[in-house]
């Protein structure tokens, strides 16, 4: 007589992939998310992605091999919309029932963790990419300040992604210095530095955007808002052209419909200037780098600005601001050059020091791309947050499973 388990141990079926939800408020978001999903999937991982309805939600989910799903949610304070946003959280969660939360952004972090908290997801991070409350002041900043507080004290951790951003928590009292973390030398993603590498500019490009074989091209990337320092940018360029009539500005990026957007007497003037060139969204920004004589990011706030490795692994030199997260994304007078937030005076001197001197713009363009593929290549920095996740999650679930989930990892 055949004696063996019993048969609804037989036909258990095999444990479901630890389940990571990673929310974020607006789907422009997604941009930064690039990679960074589909090394999740490759890892093992069941990978939800959560933002407001957009296209870039359904791109990114197709691209990057997820499953996704639209949540509404609003970029300003709004009390009643949020509660709504609040509640379709809740219902998303209850049903999903995922073991790891990863919110990021303002709003969607408040509302994702409280949420998360509330439904006990077991392991729930929030992704700090910036504190927006460093360019506001009065009643906003101390909302700002005790939605940021609270987002942290719902999560387990706080995954930082610049190490002046880590500070700056710490310091403003946000989160304690325990729950605060950073991997590797920071970023999100890092940078494919295949896509971005140095070579020839496109000629069709420069035609294209009406701009002269001998234009001295400076770069900006990223979206058109004050706070990315744009209004001190078109100032400083009018006394950078007047020093060096063949340059051009050369901007990469949208009008962002944010709270700190620019106004239309701002719009038009970019929009008529006889030596801007305005592209709008491009979903592949790598051939506009290989134009480019210089970036500059003059940002007045950041979490990390990935623009500035893409334009290093390029081999262009950048320059940057003091400001939070951007002095992180550059070595000063090494790779680039750091400036004050909010001087076009500073501006003008640093971009025009740089196209005076070709010999010099090589040399940092040169090391920028060096210290990239020392510190930020995608594959390296990808894999830390990988292995962060499994880490987090072997305190959640049997060891045989977590076998599996790197089982998996590996055949992928």
């Amino acid at each position: 007589m055949f004696v063996g388990k019993p048969s609804h141990i037989l036909f258990e079926p095999p444990p479901s992939p630890p389940h990571i939800v990673v929310g974020i408020t607006d789907a422009q978001t997604c941009l930064v998310l690039s990679g960074r999903l589909r090394a999740l999937r490759e890892a093992g991982f069941r990978v939800t992605l959560v933002s407001n309805p957009g296209d870039l939600l359904e791109l990114t989910s197709k691209s990057e091999g997820v499953e996704s799903i639209s949540c509404p949610m609003k970029r300003g304070i709004a009390p009643f919309a949020d509660f709504i946003s609040l509640i379709r959280l809740g219902y998303l969660l209850w049903r999903l029932h995922p073991d790891l939360t990863e919110f990021s952004t303002p709003k969607a972090g408040l509302l994702g963790n409280l949420v998360s908290k509330i439904a006990r997801v077991p392991m729930r991070v929030y992704m700090l990419r910036g504190l927006k409350l460093e360019t506001c002041t009065g009643i906003k900043r101390r909302i700002l300040w005790a939605a940021e507080r609270l987002s942290c004290a719902c999560a387990h951790v706080v995954l930082c992604n610049s190490a002046s951003l880590k500070n700056e928590a710490r310091s403003m009292g946000i989160a304690p210095a325990d729950k605060l973390c950073m991997l590797g030398s920071g970023s999100s993603n890092g940078v494919d530095v295949e896509r971005f590498s140095p070579g020839p500019g496109s000629k069709e490009l420069r035609s294209h955007h009406r701009l002269p074989e001998d234009a001295l091209v400076l770069g900006f990337v990223g979206r058109l808002t004050r706070d990315k320092g744009i209004p001190e940018l078109i100032e400083a360029f009018d006394v950078i052209l007047a020093a060096q009539p063949k340059t051009y500005l050369l901007l990469v990026g949208w009008f962002d419909a944010s709270e700190d957007a620019l106004d239309d007497a701002m719009r038009i003037r970019i929009l008529t200037h006889p030596h801007i060139r305005l592209t709008g969204y491009v979903a592949d920004p790598a051939p506009y780098y290989r134009i480019m004589d210089l970036m500059v990011l003059p940002s007045w706030r950041e979490g990390f600005p990935n623009v500035l490795l893409e334009a290093g692994a390029t081999g262009i030199p950048v320059i940057a601001t003091l400001c939070t997260g951007s002095r992180d994304a550059m070595v000063p007078e090494v790779t680039g050059l750091l400036i004050p937030p909010g001087y076009p005076e500073a501006i003008c001197e640093a971009v025009l020091c740089l196209l005076r001197n070709p010999e010099r713009r090589q040399s940092m363009g040169r090391a920028a791309r060096a210290w990239v593929l020392e510190h930020y290549v995608d594959r390296d920095v990808l894999r830390m947050t990988t292995e962060f996740y499994k880490n987090l999650l072997k305190q959640l679930r049997p060891s045989q499973q977590m076998t599996e989930l790197e089982e998996r990892s590996e055949s992928a």
